[in-house]
């Protein structure tokens, strides 16, 4: 494993043990470089709850670029509906080590106007 992704590891795992003390269902993110996917995850980190991400029917046959600030909005908004039909509206955002900003930004603001509490 290479540096930056060792970096971003040590990172995710604090703040995954700090999500783990608040004993509530979770919002974990993976972004690669060309899709950014979103899934609940059960307090006990057992159970997925629900899950989205830009490979969904929802963008196939889109011509529009998947890895972007625009795609990771619908992801946000669509996370947020399916974790509302799944009866969660209290989550804890995991980041997974990634800073604050550009796609993981525009995923937890379209999920927090979604209605999804964090």
């Amino acid at each position: 494993m290479d540096k930056k992704k060792a970096s971003r590891m040590k990172r995710a795992l604090k703040t995954r043990m700090n999500i783990l003390n608040k004993r509530t269902a979770r919002l974990s993110i993976y972004r690669s470089p060309r899709h950014i996917y979103a899934q609940i995850i059960s307090e006990g980190g057992d159970k997925t709850l629900a899950a989205a991400s830009t490979l969904d029917d929802l963008f196939q046959g889109s011509s529009e670029h998947r890895g972007n600030v625009n795609a990771a909005a619908k992801v946000g908004k669509l996370i947020a509906e399916r974790a509302i039909d799944a009866g969660v509206k209290q989550v804890a955002f995991d980041r997974s080590g990634y800073r604050y900003h550009g796609r993981v930004k525009a995923l937890a603001e379209a999920a927090r106007s979604a209605g999804l509490v964090f």
